[in-house]
């Protein structure tokens, strides 16, 4: 094929196969309790999949002839032939989900809320450190000008005196930061433990480490499941780990 045709047939093959097809996206939860669900599979028949992230939502490319259709706790939904979807980027699928269903879990761990606690009493100024400004303060009037009831506004010197010193709050703002977020990732380790990914996946240690890195969920989707929910969203990234293995095509577009 010449150069100059190479292109144009080119840049009509991508259209023609954009144009064939369709991402579709909304949002999966429960039925009764109206509660975003996590770690729904959703499947075309072409074989695509992906899974709704902490909040339920979802998004997967879908060809115009290909029908797609929902997973969960080994329960599936009806196909929808993706031509039939009026209204493709508002796609919301409502589950019912028995508790029953859901994988028992139990995990035995160090008190994580004790150290937690522990560990903000030993940080507390850290911890409840403010940037420094103009503040006012409150203080009682002398005796000589006492008006029952009422109280004098006075400016905070100690507050003016700390806006002033720059580097000593760029220190404490960071220490602050870096509690923080050793804090979220202790909480994080109390729930994603290997015990429990290992108990679920019954992978070696090798692939132990790497599945629980790649997966890892963040501290904000982790606030939003319940020990349930996060057994549950171990066994589909188990899935979707398998798929990768193994070569397979898998979408994560959410």
């Amino acid at each position: 094929m010449k150069p100059k045709l190479f292109f144009p047939c080119l840049f009509l093959l991508l259209t023609i196969t954009v144009r064939s097809q369709v991402v579709i996206s909304g949002t999966v939860s429960d039925y009764y309790s109206k509660a975003p669900l996590t770690a729904v599979t959703i499947q075309t028949v072409q074989g695509r999949h992906t899974i709704s992230d902490s909040l339920g939502h979802y998004s997967i490319y879908v060809g115009r002839n290909d029908s797609v259709w929902f997973s969960y706790l080994n329960k599936q939904t009806q196909k929808y032939p993706s031509d039939t979807i009026t209204h493709p980027q508002n796609f919301d699928i409502a589950l019912y989900v028995d508790a029953k269903w859901l994988p028992e879990v139990k995990v035995q761990t160090r008190d994580y809320r004790f150290d937690s606690v522990t560990n903000r009493e030993a940080y507390v100024k850290a911890f409840n450190y403010r940037k420094p400004g103009i503040r006012f303060s409150q203080s009682s009037p002398s005796a000589q000008s006492y008006v029952p009831g009422s109280v004098t506004a006075a400016l905070d010197l100690d507050e003016i005196i700390n806006a002033f010193r720059f580097r000593r709050n760029k220190q404490m703002l960071s220490f602050q930061q870096r509690l923080l977020q050793d804090e979220q990732d202790k909480y994080i380790d109390h729930r994603y433990t290997k015990y429990l990914v290992k108990r679920l996946t019954k992978l070696d240690s090798t692939e132990l480490n790497s599945f629980m890195d790649f997966y890892r969920p963040s501290y904000e989707e982790l606030q939003l499941m319940n020990d349930l929910e996060l057994g549950y969203y171990i066994e589909q990234c188990y899935k979707n780990y398998m798929f990768l293995k193994r070569g397979r095509r898998t979408d994560f577009i959410n």
